[in-house]
């Protein structure tokens, strides 16, 4: 509880309004309206009072042009009229000059009194004052003394005028000046405005919608910077304390939602890594397309940039790629076979368990293809069935990984997934060889069910011909020598039916050791050099595809033992890229165009029938005097053998390729093509 207070008074603290005792929102609009109405009257009034000016200005001028016409008036007057006439009109000159001097507000009509303007004025009103006097007695000046004094007269009124004009002008001037600078500070005033109500009214709304409509999705932890104590910075507050209250009322079941949540997303993520390891298992049918499903999962999973997963030999001496996902072409090409704990890939069994191995460009590594791939780090992970490794799985990033517990457990039980269908694999292969051999006992015993006991009736056949041929019983002699026949030519059909079912049985991980002992077998038999050459590594074949292909070079070999008349026969094998048997002899050969290609041949078909069942191609090269060249070549893959009850007949087996070769190339069996 004391917890709790103590965050509740530091949350209050932290999301009020500082204390500055800085002027409300509502006091910094009323004073800024307040300067701009202050500035616009001063304005107005300044503008009015310049103008009245100028028009009181421009009405002296009127007045004093009246000067000048009542002063040609005058002249005319004192010429025609009597004194009292020119007296009269002399009352209504000093009337204009009064009002020159005094000004008339009213109209408006005054002087811009400086110091130019009054001493005209002044001798305005002392050469009038001359003037009156000298016209309003007698005897009056001449007509050329009063037009003369007249002249001087208006050009006092002209120079006086001048001056006013020289006043109204800089009054003008000042006035433009005055009201481009009232332009420039309303233009001034108005981005103020919009700068000041975006600043103190406008961003502020703005982010307490945008905080609001973050709030309302869901964003519990919105805040709002307090930064002023104003309207809006009280709201601010007050909105922090409300997304304050929600944020604690709701985080312990959120937290407690989220991990369960995560829990169960990582179970069901393992769960379904699992589980889709299982159907991998269930759907291979080779080992090469479990492996090649699996590291395409295995990078999913773990978001590794490549992975490789690579085979090892039951005595733990080498590992060989079986698959990869994302590797170079390069260093898959370079690493396809690597001897045990030459490198980082490939543990001894001893010493085999997961590890994370980072890659620096300091690390001593004995191959330097992951570094010059861009990879920074490797997990490896055994592949182990029994304290016995079968493989290994490499994982590779171009980044520093750290592995946690739960994606290094969820990895280990996928390769143990992975080691439990490989073995599955294993014993079905195993079981599909069993059933070979079941198969084997089968034939045996339908020998001796059905050519033993023909040879048996072939036997008492025989005895009754030697006795009608004793006794000269030709009736029975002939009968004999019929049933002779028959019974030789069902024999003949139960053997070529008997040859065409028959199967081996390997025992060996490696075909190498049972070629080897095809060949020192045939050698003893026939006295002909033999000689066997491996070239690369490669994935042993499984055993039932080692009986198929072990009998096709078998009957290669009976071939040329029966017609090649050779001296010498070579056994060269290629495991990689793919597996290739190559039965070589230096015998008399044979022209492949003239054997017809539905040939029926008992061997033939019998090799015809193996190549279809593991999907291997057979191919026949030959010329006479240039020996005979068998080869078998398997496909990336090698498929089980189908049931001996789906084999296809001669007609519709494996074909048989026959293209001619150069000169120096032996040729193929003739029983195949014969």
């Amino acid at each position: 509880m004391v917890l709790i207070l103590v965050k509740t008074h530091w949350a209050a603290h932290a999301y009020t309004a500082p204390m500055r005792n800085s002027p409300s929102l509502t006091t910094k609009l009323l004073a800024m309206g307040a300067g701009f109405l202050l500035v616009a009257l001063s304005s107005i009034g300044l503008t009015l009072w310049v103008t009245w000016k100028l028009e009181g200005g421009a009405a002296a001028v009127n007045e004093a042009g009246r000067l000048r016409m009542n002063m040609l008036r005058m002249v005319m007057v004192l010429q025609t009229e009597p004194v009292q006439a020119v007296q009269q009109h002399a009352k209504e000159f000093d009337a204009s000059l009064e009002l020159l001097r005094t000004g008339d507000p009213s109209r408006p009509l005054f002087v811009p009194w400086s110091d130019e303007t009054r001493p005209r004025f002044d001798a305005i009103r002392l050469n009038w004052a001359q003037l009156q006097q000298q016209w309003t007695q007698e005897p009056r000046p001449s007509r050329d003394q009063a037009l003369a004094q007249a002249d001087h007269f208006v050009s006092e009124v002209d120079r006086f005028v001048e001056t006013i004009e020289v006043q109204i002008a800089g009054w003008t001037a000042a006035l433009h000046l005055f009201q481009l600078c009232m332009m420039a500070l309303a233009i001034a005033a108005a981005v103020t405005f919009m700068a000041v109500s975006y600043l103190l009214v406008i961003n502020p709304v703005a982010r307490l919608q945008g905080a609001q409509a973050r709030l309302r999705q869901g964003d519990l932890s919105t805040r709002l910077p307090v930064d002023t104590d104003d309207e809006f910075g009280q709201l601010s507050a007050g909105f922090n304390l409300m997304a304050h209250a929600l944020q604690a009322s709701h985080e312990g079941l959120e937290q407690k939602v989220q991990e369960k949540t995560a829990s169960i997303a990582v179970q069901n993520q393992r769960l379904e890594a699992l589980y889709a390891v299982s159907g991998l298992a269930s759907d291979a049918a080779s080992l090469t397309e479990l492996a090649n499903a699996f590291v395409r999962h295995a990078r999913k999973v773990a978001g590794a940039d490549a992975v490789a997963m690579r085979w090892s030999d039951e005595a733990n001496e080498r590992y060989v790629l079986l698959a990869n996902d994302g590797l170079p072409r390069a260093m898959a090409e370079e690493e396809h076979c690597l001897h045990t704990g030459s490198c980082h890939c490939g543990q001894p069994q001893e010493k085999a368990r997961t590890r994370v191995i980072p890659i620096t460009p300091t690390s001593m590594v004995a191959l330097p293809h992951c570094r010059e791939a861009g990879f920074e780090t490797m997990v490896t992970i055994p592949v182990q069935m029994q304290q016995r490794v079968l493989g290994e799985v490499d994982l590779f990033f171009r980044f520093p990984v750290v592995l946690n517990d739960d994606l290094r457990e969820l990895l280990e039980a996928m390769t143990r997934h992975l080691a439990s269908a490989m073995e599955g694999l294993r014993a079905t292969a195993l079981e599909r060889e069993a059933a070979v051999a079941q198969e084997r006992s089968m034939i045996a015993r339908e020998l001796h069910d059905s050519i033993a006991q023909s040879l048996a009736f072939l036997k008492i056949q025989t005895q009754l011909l030697r006795d009608a041929v004793a006794k000269g019983d030709t009736a029975k002699r002939d009968r004999s020598i019929d049933e002779l026949d028959v019974g030789v030519r069902e024999c003949y059909s139960d053997v070529r039916e008997l040859l065409v079912h028959f199967r081996t049985r390997t025992s060996e991980e490696d075909i190498e050791a049972a070629l080897r002992a095809t060949l020192s077998k045939f050698e003893h038999q026939t006295g002909m050099a033999t000689s066997l050459s491996m070239a690369g590594h490669g994935v042993p074949l499984p055993s039932d595809v080692q009986i198929q292909v072990l009998h096709m070079v078998q009957e290669a070999l009976s071939n040329v033992r029966k017609h090649a008349k050779a001296t010498r026969v070579e056994l060269r094998v290629e495991r990689h890229p793919r597996w290739r048997f190559e039965v070589q002899d230096d015998g008399m050969g044979f022209e492949v165009e003239q054997v017809p290609p539905d040939s029926l041949h008992v061997g033939l078909g019998i090799m015809r029938e193996r190549a279809q069942r593991i999907g291997a191609v057979v191919q026949v090269q030959s010329h006479r005097g240039q020996g005979t060249r068998v080869c078998i070549e398997l496909p990336s893959s090698p498929r089980p053998p189908a049931p001996a009850n789906a084999a296809a007949s001669p007609a519709q087996a494996a074909p048989v390729a026959a293209a001619p070769i150069a000169p120096h190339s032996p040729a193929p069996l003739q029983e195949l093509l014969t």
